[in-house]
Formats: structure tokens, sequence, C-alpha cells
């Protein structure tokens, strides 16, 4: 597996990599997460995708030269998560094609997020996800190192804000 640098030119992979994960949570009955519709087809999130490209530095997990997955590091969070009273690094977008879920991808980008922020010489590095379906999620993130703070509710959709000092 290699991680590197992506770019804008990205962004139609960043988006496949949604649309397979939709598809794939889909199939396993998941919907509360993302929804139904593949995020390509939406133009809100085809947007929302690009801002958070724009604004931070995605980086592309690559497994024989294919994109696997996909992580935007920002100095900020999302929106509707309060910025942090110190300098952070958020991740944004972490997803995986489903062709490649369990080869270790996710925590791959996660251990590149802590040394990207280790480098930056930034010490929180924080990330918020979907706290439904039992907290999976969640439970995936405090394996990766990352410590549960704060809940949020964006129009009845759970979130778990989490946070991991570096």
């Amino acid at each position: 597996m290699e991680i590197r640098k992506g770019g804008a030119d990205d962004t139609p992979a960043i988006l496949a990599m949604l649309d397979s994960a939709v598809e794939w949570l889909v199939a396993e009955g998941r919907t509360g997460q993302w929804g139904t519709e593949p995020w390509s087809t939406r133009p809100a999130a085809v947007e929302r995708v690009g801002e958070i490209v724009r604004s931070g530095t995605p980086w592309i997990a690559e497994i024989d030269g294919e994109a696997a997955g996909t992580m935007t590091l920002t100095p900020h969070p999302a929106p509707y998560v309060a910025p942090a009273d110190e300098p952070e690094v958020y991740v944004h977008l972490l997803v995986i094609d489903s062709r490649f879920r369990g080869h270790g991808v996710g925590s791959a980008l996660l251990a590149h997020a802590v040394e990207e922020t280790r480098r930056q010489g930034i010490s929180l590095l924080r990330v918020d996800c979907y706290a439904g379906s039992e907290g999976l999620l969640v439970d995936y993130y405090r394996r990766n190192g990352f410590t549960p703070t704060e809940t949020v509710d964006v129009d009845g959709w759970p979130g778990q804000v989490l946070a991991q000092r570096v």
C-alpha cells in the first residue's frame, strides 16, 4: 500500500469511493450514515466534497495502483463541530472503497494522519463520525487510538467527535 498526497484532480476518485461505500452500506441495511443515493448523483454532496478537498490536503491510499481509500486533513472541523481552542488537524471523508475492506486501509490512513499531525508540530487530531449502527464507527476509531469527546446532532444525524493526542 502506498499513501500519496492528492489534489483536486482526485475528486472523481474520492466520489467513486464514497459511492462504493454507500452501495456497501445499503447492502448491509445500514442507510442511516450516508443514505441510499450515491454521492456523485447529489449536487450538494459533490460540492461539499469539492469544498473539503479545496480546504485541506487529500491523501489517497493505493493498492496495486488503484485508489483503495482516502481522507482529507484540514486545520478545522466540519461546520457542525465547534473548533478546538488550540491548533488541530481534522480528518474528513475517511472512506475505503468496498473492494478493499479488511485490508487495513483505514488504519493505515489514520496512522498517516497521526504522523502528518506530528510533522506539522500539532498535538491534537480530531475526527467525527456517524454514531448510529450500535456505535460501530465509534468503536473503530477507538481501536485506532481516538477517544470520544462530544456528540453532535446534525438534523437528526447522530454524530460523535473523537480526539487523539499525538
